[in-house]
């Protein structure tokens, strides 16, 4: 069979970086109409980033040197590339999302691409000029990576072992298109004059529709159970008169171990705060009654609680006596199921902000009188697993993470799910919609599809309301509200918890998580493809075969996603198991074959390691056996702060995907760091929270791959790794610098593009070089080249930057101090002399860019080591900002690479040391060079001294 010719893609050689994660990063901000609001999902990529590295992935490279196109000088691509950068620029904007002249002018592109491969491949299957292949993503998770496929113009695949997210992808990219383009069939919209007759682009039809009827459902439900949460009377000095409870605010009580209060239910409360808003503040206290035959709680507005609460990290505290509560005798009194509950205060609606009012015995002997409904899911949680704790304290089952009021709630309304299903169906039929009997599941699209479409949306609101209705739900002080089950990807155990009114109109309440999920169906796009969303383990699918794939697979140990979706999967199989009886056929999500390597689930953590290995080895080779061979394969890997070692970028699930991923065949072309899991990394360097993706770009290694020695490995890691080092330090025609917090995770690109190439790297005994050596030899060439710009500094600064790996900014011995000043060939009074640190009492200490003088300028100043330069133009930029710092480089632009090539070495520096805040400072100076550069040369003063005073 003849070879493909496979030109290279723009994400193979470059990507406008800083502009994809500035989108990415702003995207966490918008709320209402985004995806992501449809139904919860955790690690979920944002849309900016899946669509921009889609692009990259479906378009040629304009060529030069490194291209398909002969004849192109390296200018003209480089100019070609600019054009294509400015469309992925518009195309990432979220305001862009359905701008359906830029999303034209994407496919168009997109299209020309495909044209020309297929006019190199001429005559070979799965090269038609006139049909795109389609995209499939196995690891489908929240959806936005096939949404965004979808929305480039491709014929989208979504498939996933979970249930939940299958559901999820149906719900954006399956039922949407089906139905799109069709008026509502609710009598609101019916009776209304003209309104039917209006154009209903999109899926904004089926989403007034969700509204309608999520509506209905609200007030069916206040009708039966409107009485269990009543209204309150508010006190004379708020005014009187009658507010709606916006939450209960409770807190879980245990028999206090003290004999003499073995009669008191003492409260587990983690703080007494319930509003710190400056000038309204607000908590709650416990008021000992002076018989000692209890407590009672008030509320109070003025000074602060004698004690912040009475559980914490060691334990708990007898508010009766002081006497120490074991978490021991906690957890015991749990299990025995004798924890209790105290209501603290109810928070209520008042006409000038939230109300805090005192508590009745009527208030919670109401709530605590109700018994548990019958009809509830009767599942287990796991015996253990990653993010729970709650199993410790007595709360084994799905249904004990609820109060029997929350408990009612949600079986009320997933009662009322399956109710609104039939009243959508004779809606339909009344509104003249065809019928063809099918249902959803079935592949239907008459009235009866069209009924369990809109139960589907329904259901997925109350699966939103569970994760606000839950007893794991708390208080958010500084904000007033609600704060969710999965405020992180855990079930932890909560002491004071908020039950939220599903009928106020503040956080949590149903209409409110009604408007969340028909916006964010109203803002599907509006002309797209058919999609499909199937459920498939990805070790054995076949749905890849001839298609385009980009996916985001399970991060090792990370995410338990099974164990933690089936909190909302019991709640979605009870409402929605006759509309998808195949996708709800189990009790609970599968777990047997989820690739995450977790130890509770095997014999060991080496088994669950290997389970790992084979079972990712097992779909990615899947993948590379089966991919269409005209593209590469995107594979996005979310890092933890801890994968950064002091070897480098390294970890076991890093090491363990990549094993994976080079066992079944694959070659790495090109990795890309995108900040895809918050809008600042910085902000938990020292914790072990997801921070950023690489996206690792692929192709199936030829069968004839050879082998070479580890001393052929590192002669050519030597050659490759500082030229793109310097490429991604300084740029160039192809590409933008790469910020400092990315350095360490883009140079591993190079680096295992190198490895990965060869069927093998052999070591000295004749055995192939594993992964994590590999890794660690091309950690040490990125280090090597980082230190190697100490040989361009000064001897001052080599002092500074070895002081500083040592001491960082603490104090330390005279005598340290001049061995090491001796060493580099300087002084202790030299380097003092040259104002970076001080030297008194026999102490030594570097000074901070803050204490740097701010009428400092390189015109004054003819011994200016680069070590100084560097930390005077920090403290202009975060004092004075870019056109300061810009108005300093013009002064000493002759030493401006040194600069930059410092600030990269002591943020790699500070960031394996766990130094956050001045990792920062070094961060914000490199992703500001480019503009502070620009002010430099704008001043026309490149090379020469300027005086300067910055005020």
């Amino acid at each position: 069979m003849p070879k493909v010719k496979a030109p290279k893609k723009l994400i193979e050689v470059t990507l406008p970086l800083d502009d994809i994660n500035a989108e990415a990063a702003r995207e966490k901000s918008i709320r209402h109409g985004h995806p992501s609001t449809l139904h919860l999902w955790w690690a979920r990529r944002p849309l900016a980033a899946a669509r921009a590295v889609l692009f990259a992935q479906l378009v040629n490279d304009p060529g030069g040197e490194r291209g398909y196109k002969p004849g192109m000088t390296r200018e003209q691509a480089q100019k070609e590339r600019e054009r294509l950068f400015g469309i992925m620029r518009r195309l990432v904007k979220w305001e862009n999302s359905n701008d359906e002249e830029v999303l034209r002018e994407a496919r168009e592109e997109i299209w020309k691409s495909w044209r020309e491969t297929c006019e190199m491949n001429k005559g070979l299957p799965g090269f038609d000029p006139d049909k795109l292949p389609a995209f499939h993503d196995p690891f489908a998770g929240g959806g936005s990576i096939p949404l965004e496929a979808q929305r480039l113009g491709l014929e989208a695949y979504a498939s996933d072992l979970n249930p939940v997210a299958v559901l999820i992808n149906k719900a954006l990219i399956e039922i949407p298109p089906k139905f799109s383009g069709r008026p509502p069939v609710n009598p609101e919209a019916r009776s209304k004059v003209g309104l039917l007759e209006q154009e209903w682009k999109g899926a904004s039809g089926l989403a007034d529709d969700i509204r309608y009827y999520g509506e209905w459902m609200r007030d069916e439900a206040f009708k039966r159970i409107g009485h269990l949460y009543p209204q309150v009377e508010l006190p004379p000095e708020y005014g009187g008169g009658k507010a709606t409870v916006i939450a209960w605010i409770w807190a879980r009580t245990v028999k206090s171990p003290n004999p003499a209060y073995s009669h008191v239910d003492v409260p587990l409360v983690r703080s007494f705060w319930l509003s710190t808003k400056k000038g309204k503040e607000v908590w709650v206290e416990p008021v000992i009654h002076e018989d000692g035959s209890g407590y009672h709680f008030e509320v109070r507005t003025e000074g602060k609680p004698k004690i912040e609460g009475t559980v914490n990290r060691r334990g708990g505290t007898c508010i009766m006596s002081g006497s120490p509560i074991p978490f021991d005798y906690i957890r015991a009194e749990g299990k025995a199921e004798r924890m209790g509950q105290r209501l603290m205060t109810v928070v209520v609606e008042g006409p000038r902000g939230r109300l805090y009012i005192a508590p009745t015995d009527d208030m919670e002997g109401m709530a605590l009188s109700l018994k548990e409904p019958d009809g509830l899911p009767q599942t287990q949680l796991p015996k253990r697993a990653l993010g729970f704790r709650v199993q410790e304290y007595g709360m084994t089952m799905h249904k004990h993470l609820f109060t029997n009021r929350q408990l009612v709630a949600l079986k009320t309304f997933s009662d009322l799910v399956v109710e609104a299903r039939e009243k959508v169906y004779e809606d339909a039929l009344s509104s003249g919609m065809t019928d063809d009997g099918i249902g959803l599941e079935d592949g239907g699209i008459g009235a009866r599809a069209y009924a369990d479409a809109v139960a589907v949306y329904l259901g997925l609101v109350l699966d939103k309301c569970a994760d606000y209705w839950s007893s794991i739900c708390s208080w958010n002080s500084p904000k007033e509200l609600v704060r969710n089950t999965f405020s992180r990807q855990a079930i932890p155990m909560v002491w004071d918890f908020a039950e939220a009114n599903p009928f106020s109109d503040s956080t949590g309440n149903w209409m409110g998580m009604v408007d969340w999920v028909w916006k964010a169906v109203e803002n599907a796009p509006i002309k797209t493809t058919l999609g499909e969303a199937h459920l498939a383990d990805a070790q054995t699918q076949s749905i890849s075969v001839g298609k385009i794939v980009s996916t985001d697979p399970p991060y090792y140990d990370n995410v338990g996603y099974s164990d933690l979706s089936d909190f909302f999967y019991v709640w979605l199989r009870r409402s929605l198991n006759p509309i998808l009886p195949g996708l709800f056929a189990t009790l609970m999500t599968p777990k047997e074959d989820e690739l995450v390597a977790a130890p509770e689930r095997h014999q060991s953590k080496g088994d669950a390691n290997s389970f790992f290995i084979h079972g990712m080895s097992k779909a990615m080779s899947t993948l590379a056996n089966s991919t269409h061979p005209g593209f590469p394969v995107t594979i996005y890997y979310a890092f933890k702060q801890s994968d950064t070692e002091n070897e480098g970028t390294s970890s076991e699930g890093w090491v363990a995907f990549l094993e994976a991923l080079l066992q079944a065949g694959f070659a790495v072309t090109g990795t890309w760091p995108l900040r895809t899991e918050m809008s600042n990394r910085m902000r938990g360097l020292d914790s072990n929270a997801l921070a950023s993706s690489i996206v690792i770009v692929c192709r199936r290694r030829p069968a004839n791959a050879e082998t070479i020695s580890r001393r052929a490995f590192l002669r050519e890691l030597n050659t490759v790794i500082p030229d793109a080092l310097s490429d991604m330090m300084h740029g160039g025609p192809d590409r933008s610098p790469i910020a400092a917090v990315d350095l360490q995770q883009a140079a591993i690109g190079p680096g295992m593009a190198v490895f990965s190439k060869y069927a093998a790297v052999l070591e000295a005994d004749g055995s192939p070089m594993t992964v994590k050596t590999a890794l660690q030899l091309i950690n040490r060439v990125v280090d090597a080249y980082l230190h190697a710009s100490e040989a361009e500094v000064d001897a001052d600064t080599l002092f500074c930057i070895n002081w500083f790996d040592q001491f960082g900014w603490s104090e330390a011995d005279f005598g340290r101090a001049d061995v090491l000043a001796r060493a580099k060939g300087t002084s202790v009074d030299a380097v003092r002399a040259a104002g970076v640190l001080t030297a008194d009492h026999g102490k030594v200490r570097l000074l901070r860019w803050q204490d740097y003088p701010s009428d400092w300028s390189p015109g004054k100043d003819y011994d200016t080591p680069v070590w100084e330069a560097l930390h005077h133009l920090i403290r202009a930029l975060q004092q004075d900002g870019e056109q300061a710092a810009g108005a300093l480089l013009a002064g000493m632009y002759s030493v401006s690479e040194s600069i930059r090539s410092l600030a990269y070495r002591l943020y790699t520096l500070c960031e394996r040391k766990g130094w956050a805040e001045d990792a920062r400072a070094y961060n914000e100076l490199i992703a500001s060079w480019d503009a502070i550069a620009e002010v430099a040369q704008k001043a026309g003063l490149s090379g020469s001294q300027l005086t300067l005073d910055v005020e």
